[in-house]
């Protein structure tokens, strides 16, 4: 007796945990080029060292897609836990639970603090730690099911 074509749970291609890496680094990227290119929105200093680390994994993580290199995980993570670690420490200082030596996002310059630069009702450095996270869960998922 054949079990039928529901019977038994297909396990997720790894490769599908790349695509969908690169395609969240590859939207987040067009989306902060759009918000600063065409909106005319100028970033904080916080906001351009996040967007030091997401512009790479765009581009790695592309790469890796393309010629299915599920060993890509070893040099996104990196990326994906520091832009990480520096939208947290954005994250908390828009909050005002960590207190701010300086002030990245000010009324004189650039300011994520405006109704302007809130994305579906989220401050941007929140849906930047979003992001990362996403990222780095979905690497964590390709090693786990590649190695």
């Amino acid at each position: 007796m054949t079990a039928g074509p529901d019977a038994t749970p297909r396990a997720a291609s790894p490769v599908a945990f790349l695509f969908a890496a690169w395609f969240v680094a590859l939207s987040v990227s067009l989306a902060v080029l759009f918000i600063g290119e065409v909106l005319g929105q100028t970033p904080c200093n916080l906001c351009w060292f996040q967007r030091a680390f997401m512009f790479p994994l765009a581009v790695i993580l592309g790469v890796a897609a393309w010629r299915a290199d599920l060993s890509i995980w070893r040099y996104a993570a990196p990326l994906a836990v520091l832009g990480g670690a520096v939208a947290l420490y954005h994250s908390l200082l828009y909050a005002g639970i960590v207190p701010a030596p300086i002030v990245p996002c000010t009324a004189s310059g650039p300011s994520c603090t405006d109704d302007a630069m809130l994305i579906l009702g989220l401050p941007i450095p929140l849906l930047s730690l979003l992001t990362f996270g996403a990222i780095l869960v979905l690497l964590i998922q390709l090693r786990r099911i590649s190695t």
